[in-house]
């Protein structure tokens, strides 16, 4: 559907990772270490985890920022996966926020989770924060995170303090929307798999999994490929270095054990997603720009109609892609209640 929303410098190979509580039985508080900058003093990453759920299903996670931070979930587009986040590590640390990201079932490092809804990512985000320890917090995402980010909202309203959707698909059907016009036609045509069921959907996205591991590893600015008619203010993100030295990578751990997390998001946003946007009762923000031709503004026009006294922020001229000064500003007003 798109490439992963946020981006950074991919400071850390991902050889150099370390995984703390791997084969965890139980979603104990996990160990914490901490990567600092240059000087050795801002905080700026903090160690991959894993954590089991309640059904035997293990969660990949990281953190970013400062570890006592405000917290925000920052949940990937599709696909996507916890590696995605915003280019300049040192400026999430100022921000003062405590960023968590984790790749969803069947992405990365995370157990699959076949037939899930858009709603049952609520469930992984409390076995995360309970591990953490975290009572309360933000939730922001972007494109396929988008509705996840809306899931989390409506339904955890006791510790969801503030949320925001960024160029989020509405629900398929809507009322009142037709959910394919604007689309960029290989947007269609992926949509058009998905509709046609998950064998159909999983054999060409394990072939385009694998086309897009290929383009990355030697032009990362073309990870969608020529085909694809993107705003110029896309192929401009696309296009910067901090942001292709992460797609390097992000994409293949996206597909570290095959399509299966990409599958299951497009099965999930053409089927009932769980929830009904109205129940949200917490503030949320709906981002989205006009440009955009992976989720057309149409979609973000539906859902500042349908989400209850939504805040609306309309990116005249812009795309899908923030550039990461933008994502920075949107973290650091996310922290402040700006």
């Amino acid at each position: 559907m798109t490439v992963p929303l946020l981006a950074d410098d991919a400071r850390l190979a991902a050889s150099d990772r370390r995984w703390i509580g791997v084969g965890r039985s139980s979603a104990s508080a996990p160990k914490q270490e901490a990567v600092r900058d240059a000087t050795g003093g801002t905080v700026v990453h903090m160690t991959a985890e894993m954590v089991r759920t309640a059904d035997g299903r293990d969660l990949c996670f990281e953190q970013w920022g400062q570890p006592d931070g405000f917290p925000v979930f920052a949940l990937h587009g599709t696909p996507g996966c916890r590696l995605n986040r915003i280019p300049d590590d040192a400026g999430v640390a100022a921000t003062g926020a405590r960023v968590i990201t984790y790749d969803r079932p069947g992405y990365g490092q995370s157990s699959r989770r076949r037939g899930r809804q858009v709603v049952d990512c609520v469930a992984d985000v409390v076995t995360i924060a309970d591990a953490l320890g975290i009572s309360q917090f933000a939730v922001t995402g972007g494109s396929g995170g988008g509705p996840h980010a809306l899931a989390v909202a409506a339904r955890l309203p006791d510790r969801v303090i503030r949320a925001r959707c960024f160029v989020g698909v509405a629900p398929y059907p809507a009322e009142g929307l037709d959910w394919l016009a604007g689309m960029d036609a290989e947007n269609v045509k992926e949509f058009g798999w998905a509709l046609g069921g998950e064998d159909v959907l999983a054999g060409e996205l394990d072939r385009e999994s694998a086309a897009m591991v290929t383009k990355v590893a030697a032009d990362a600015s073309k990870a969608l490929g020529d085909e694809w008619q993107l705003a110029e203010a896309d192929r401009a993100v696309l296009a910067n270095p901090m942001v292709m030295a992460v797609m390097r990578e992000a994409i293949p751990q996206c597909f570290a054990h095959g399509p299966w997390g990409w599958v299951d998001d497009d099965l999930a946003f053409v089927s009932p997603w769980g929830f009904d946007v109205s129940e949200i009762t917490v503030p949320v923000e709906v981002h989205y720009g006009s440009k955009d031709v992976l989720v057309p503004a149409t979609h973000g026009e539906w859902l500042a109609a349908h989400v209850p006294n939504a805040t609306v922020v309309v990116n005249h001229e812009q795309g899908h892609m923030p550039t990461p000064e933008a994502a920075l500003e949107m973290l650091r007003a996310l922290v402040n209640n700006d």
